[in-house]
């Protein structure tokens, strides 16, 4: 595999390298609207599927913490409850061998046993009072029913390795609970994309817009926004080359506060990667994906927001409504209804104003 790259004078760099051949002609995306990558993996030949689904397996217990925090909700539940029942019946089976060994089973009054004989656990007769045991162990609540005898080494190490195995269990699940509560991830999914791009005009130059909005009341800080072009060249082979989009003469600075719609430029002069494809009339096929990066203000959290448009996607000559305006008071106001609306020229010279629509379609006002 061959790379390269050059820099062309864009307001940034522009880097360009082949990024994999395909053979098959029916193109799909590689990133969902809402960020999500939608390349999977091929599926193993049937003589090996059991091996790579071992493998699999073997890789995800590698990235433990990434696993279980990468899980929906539900499964996250389903782990914590799963966990700790499996963690009691364990012990709980333990305990039962434990009394079966020494003899504790076939003693009838545990208050008066045979002489020289010791009662490693007081009252466990049966299996259900083993799992009773082993749960009021876990949860050290301490009915005290039942209890070890300090004369009984094995129910001591029992004991000492249910508490230390349980400590650990408790603190993976609590962190993995913290952790998927914490994630940025969440933060990101307040940020939303503008469905279709428009070309037009800005500033005299014709560029690329998009819109992006925060849809929380509380401001993000030092937002960059990046994009790589996915593009078919040299036959089948993708390529990937990396887009600057700026906010108004911010130029490559971030953007320091992001609470209202902001729209980001990327001017299509004849440095741009997208030149061909939009100005020129090629027909290559490519995918847009963009990168939207931010902090949070109050704990400094780094998050990331993503979403890709295609050819179809990206309207020619139109520009985006304004969607900030001032209320009766003076205020300023964000008009959630003009966040992805846009206006073009027809023909005759007309303005029109379009709505896009999250499902393709376009509804003329």
């Amino acid at each position: 595999m061959t790379t390269r790259s050059n820099n062309n004078d864009l307001g940034g760099k522009v880097s360009s390298s082949p990024l994999l051949a395909s053979s098959s002609p029916v193109r799909q995306r590689l990133v969902t609207k809402d960020g999500h990558c939608a390349l999977r993996p091929p599926p193993p030949p049937p003589g090996l599927w059991p091996w790579a689904s071992a493998q699999a397996w073997l890789l995800a217990l590698q990235d433990l913490w990434g696993s279980v925090v990468g899980l929906r909700w539900r499964w996250v539940l389903l782990a914590f409850c799963a966990s700790f029942l499996a963690h009691w019946l364990l012990f709980a089976c333990l305990w039962y061998l434990l009394a079966h060994l020494n003899g504790d089973l076939a003693v009838e009054d545990h208050d008066a046993p045979p002489e020289g004989h010791v009662v490693c656990v007081k009252y466990i007769t049966s299996f259900t009072a083993a799992f009773s045991f082993s749960l009021e162990t876990q949860l050290t609540i301490g009915y005290g029913t039942m209890y070890p005898s300090g004369d009984c080494p094995s129910a001591i190490a029992l004991l000492a390795v249910q508490m230390l195995l349980g400590l650990m269990l408790e603190a993976f699940i609590t962190g993995a609970f913290v952790a998927k509560i914490a994630r940025p991830q969440k933060r990101a999914g307040t940020i939303q994309f503008s469905p279709k791009a428009v070309v037009g005009d800005h500033q005299g130059q014709p560029c690329l817009m998009f819109r992006a909005s925060n849809l929380l009341h509380r401001p993000l800080v030092d937002v960059r926004v990046s994009a790589v072009l996915y593009e078919e060249r040299d036959g089948q082979a993708l390529h990937q080359t990396c887009l600057d989009f700026q906010v108004d003469r911010l130029g490559p600075h971030p953007c320091p506060f992001f609470i209202f719609p902001l729209t980001f430029y990327h001017p299509l002069d004849h440095h741009s990667p997208l030149f061909p494809a939009l100005c020129e009339g090629s027909v290559n096929h490519f995918e847009l994906v963009v990168f939207l990066s931010a902090s949070q203000e109050g704990t400094g959290d780094a998050c990331q927001k993503r979403t890709s448009y295609l050819r179809q996607e990206i309207q020619i000559d139109r520009r985006f409504v304004p969607a900030m305006g001032l209320d009766a008071q003076g205020r300023y106001a964000v008009s959630a209804q003009h966040f992805d609306t846009t206006h073009c020229m027809d023909p005759q010279g007309k303005e029109c104003v379009v709505q896009i629509n999250g499902d393709g379609s376009d509804r003329m006002e």
